[in-house]
């Protein structure tokens, strides 16, 4: 479909009328909190605020990787954030992220509280706290970096530009839908000639990049996103699908990519993830009735 209709920007934009698509209900120019709600306390050091997206995924799965390698302190209670309800717009919210954004953390280990907003960061944060997934030497660490911040500067265009055209936007556009797809390709094609030569994406050691990096293009390859993998030949991009599989493979990214997860099979969805036992009980239902 070509939209041959041409938009004229007003000499001034101005914000009179609903942005259309999936998530218009959300969406504003402004930012700051839209009314009062004290964010929930668990007993555990780390305090998640989060949802199963690819963005609330990668801190999930550190924090489910960090348990696995025995860092009891990294024990953490995930509290579920519906963002298509705006409850990243409440007060107690806003005060941890004032973008109102998933994920965001609370440490609260030591004698003041420490919050950290922005995926990234939250992952660099929880490797040097702890002192794993993150290479101390360089170059290592410079490589591992340089994927992360790849990663930060690269999604926007996959879900931002081609997830909300193709999937979510109010009309199918043949410019922007064209102008996404190929950059995506582009990016799955850096991945891929990178990952013939590379086991993980920083070379031989699993680190943060590959949990930043997996639930986008992983997700993506493996056919969980926008279900857009046959419009975008993802099976050209075999490097990058050995990959995919063999993160996937690993029990602490299963269990981290269930967490805060309301999409799919039920048994894919853990709502809230209080202590390790609740990968059994499933306590997807808490939030709503108090139940396990």
């Amino acid at each position: 479909m070509t939209d041959n209709t041409e938009y004229v920007p007003p000499k001034v934009w101005t914000w009179d009328k609903a942005s259309g698509g999936q998530f218009a209900n959300i969406n504003r120019p402004i930012a700051g909190a839209t009314h009062e709600k004290t964010l929930p306390v668990g007993r555990h050091p780390l305090q998640l605020y989060s949802l199963g997206t690819p963005n609330g995924q990668k801190v999930t799965i550190m924090l489910e990787e960090l348990l696995a390698l025995g860092h009891t302190g990294a024990e953490y209670d995930a509290w579920l954030i519906r963002i298509g309800e705006g409850e990243q717009f409440g007060s107690g919210f806003v005060e941890v992220n004032p973008n109102s954004k998933i994920p965001a953390l609370m440490d609260r280990s030591g004698p003041t509280p420490i919050r950290v907003f922005e995926s990234g960061a939250i992952l660099m944060y929880l490797a040097e706290k702890f002192g794993a997934f993150l290479p101390r030497e360089q170059p290592a660490r410079a490589e591992t970096l340089s994927w992360l911040f790849w990663q930060m500067g690269s999604a926007p265009f996959l879900g931002g530009g081609f997830g909300h055209f193709y999937a979510y936007a109010p009309a199918k556009l043949e410019y922007p839908i064209n102008r996404y797809a190929m950059e995506v390709k582009r990016q799955l094609d850096v991945l891929d000639r990178h990952l013939a030569d590379n086991e993980f994406v920083a070379g031989r050691e699993y680190t943060i990049a590959d949990m930043a990096i997996w639930p986008w293009y992983g997700g993506l390859v493996k056919g969980w996103l926008y279900g857009a993998a046959e419009f975008l030949s993802v099976h050209e991009y075999r490097n990058v699908i050995r990959w995919a599989d063999q993160i996937f493979a690993r029990p602490a990214v299963q269990r981290g990519r269930k967490v805060n997860r309301t999409s799919g099979e039920p048994s894919s969805q853990l709502h809230e993830r209080h202590d390790a036992s609740d990968f059994e009980t499933r306590t997807q239902d808490k939030l709503a009735g108090g139940q396990s």
